[in-house]
């Protein structure tokens, strides 16, 4: 597997589909099939059949997966999304925004 420039609980911009433009929080990475759930954004309409939790049945809306290429990082000095460097510090990596320098991991 290879190593996400997105992380659970970072702030990211959609880029592409239904939800291009608005921010959200990753909730969820799921890194073999390349795709990341964001609170509040990708919702759809799924009904739940009956039940005893709801014996009447439902319709929630949820949260779909977004594909990663989908998602930018979003840069709260520059108030968009971001290319992100993996940039070597000691023996650790930090993720830098390319334009601001703005560093994701402190």
């Amino acid at each position: 597997m290879s190593i996400s420039r997105i992380k659970t609980k970072d702030t990211v911009i959609v880029i592409a589909g239904a939800s291009a433009g608005k921010t959200g929080t990753v909730v969820k990475i799921d890194l073999a099939k390349q795709r990341a759930i964001v609170e509040g954004l990708n919702m759809v309409k799924k009904t739940v059949r009956r039940s005893q939790q709801v014996p009447e049945g439902a319709i929630v809306d949820k949260e779909m997966p977004i594909h990663l290429s989908n998602v930018m990082l979003y840069d709260p000095k520059l108030k968009k999304g971001v290319r992100v460097a993996r940039v070597k510090e000691g023996d650790k990596y930090i993720r830098v925004a390319k334009g601001s320098g703005h560093r994701f991991d402190e």
